[in-house]
């Protein structure tokens, strides 16, 4: 069985995005007719839409981060029973 390749990092997810609505936006601009125009500025839409809910994920991620780096105990700490 093939290995598996990991799942992207938000990161990269963000940066596919980013391209895809430049891509979209660029194609738009370029397309010889107006319907063709509309469906590329949709579709950048869309990808605009995404990389927004992934930076809202990223963000999320961060702060669960720093909730953990917080709620982890101290090595200096002693038990107290």
């Amino acid at each position: 069985m093939p290995e598996r390749e990991p799942d992207p990092t938000t990161e990269e997810l963000r940066l596919d995005q980013l391209q895809r609505e430049a891509d979209e936006r660029k194609r738009a601009a370029e397309s010889p007719t107006e319907d063709e125009s509309e469906q590329h500025e949709r579709r950048a839409e869309k990808a605009h839409y995404l990389r927004e809910k992934l930076d809202e994920r990223a963000a999320s991620e961060r702060e669960a981060a720093r909730e953990d780096t917080h709620d982890e105990p101290r090595e200096d700490a002693h038990d107290e029973e």
